[in-house]
């Protein structure tokens, strides 16, 4: 079966520190690792180098124009690109928390590869949480991802985790820009620059809080709630036919038995918390696979649609 995480040999390029998260991927290491130090244990202490690709025609080797990526440790081609692209090697990535950690504010927590070196990413939990509802705790982390790979940006978001069930939250605030920021490739990485418009950590999670809290408070209704997962969950079937998809019933399903499922009992929060408790558990061929896709890929995009559309319920309630 293919898998999206990086194995080299038996090994997978990652590495955790503490409990297991909630993909059960990688291997653990022991104590507060400095960035340089995650960054080894992950396998990632590798740089990336262009080379000019030519045509031959009439004899004679012609410039092509584009640039093959290739991968320090195994002269491996990542991917091609223009001339104008500028990797940001992974040491600059993970020096990026330097600051955070060094003050205190963070602790490294996960690294590792995707898709053969194309996607490397750092994860750091971010010293600021938050209790609803009689214990419901949400702890907040700084997702660094670092791409290798034609068309794709230097991405770093702060992602909320739901303790109770581990489940990755979307920090979908007023606009993509509370959400993510990017760095396009065509532009040198400034690791300075990138953190004046990163904002503070603890005014992202409070302003979730109040969302949280708000969707807590609104109850749905069972038509409601059938109508949300379906929208979430459309079917994809060619048949023209009313029967709900298969991950719309397990939704249902689930929303009463989902880890946590007792915090804020039939509100809007326990509606949304079944979707991101499946497409991070259950959803997918596996656990790396899943992994992806809520971090990165299409399970992401879904927990930001599924999010908004938890709050346009809760608000018509």
């Amino acid at each position: 079966m293919a898998h999206e995480l990086e194995f080299v040999g038996d090994q997978a390029q990652m590495a955790y520190v503490g409990d297991v998260p909630w993909h059960g991927l990688g291997k653990q290491v022991i104590g507060d690792l400095t960035p340089d130090q995650m960054m080894k244990e992950a396998g990632l202490d590798w740089e990336v180098g262009k080379i000019p690709l030519y045509a031959e025609i009439e004899g004679k080797k012609i410039y092509s124009g584009a640039e093959a990526l290739v991968r320090s440790s195994d002269n491996r081609i990542l991917d091609v690109v223009s001339e104008n692209w500028n990797p940001c090697q992974n040491r600059e990535a993970f020096e990026f928390f330097n600051d955070f950690i060094g003050n205190g504010d963070m602790q490294m927590h996960t690294a590792g590869s995707l898709r053969g070196g194309k996607f490397v990413w750092a994860l750091a939990k971010v010293n600021e949480s938050f209790d609803l509802f009689g214990g419901d705790k949400v702890d907040s982390y700084l997702l660094f991802s670092n791409p290798h790979q034609f068309g794709k940006s230097i991405t770093i978001q702060f992602t909320p985790i739901r303790v109770v069930c581990m489940n990755t939250l979307s920090l979908s605030l007023t606009t993509k820009t509370d959400r993510m920021l990017r760095v396009d490739h065509r532009n040198e990485f400034d690791g300075d620059a990138v953190k004046e418009s990163l904002g503070i950590a603890k005014d992202k999670l409070m302003k979730y809080k109040e969302m949280a809290a708000y969707l807590g408070s609104k109850m749905y209704t069972a038509e409601n709630l059938v109508n949300y997962f379906n929208e979430i969950f459309p079917s994809t079937s060619a048949k023209k036919t009313n029967e709900p998809s298969r991950a719309a019933k397990l939704a249902k399903e689930v929303v009463n038995i989902q880890p946590g499922s007792d915090y804020a009992e039939g509100s809007w929060w326990q509606a949304y918390n079944a979707v991101t408790y499946l497409t991070d558990h259950e959803l997918g061929r596996t656990a790396d696979t899943r992994m992806y896709s809520s971090w990165f890929g299409g399970n992401k995009d879904r927990k930001v649609r599924a999010l908004n559309l938890a709050v346009e319920y809760a608000e018509a309630a």
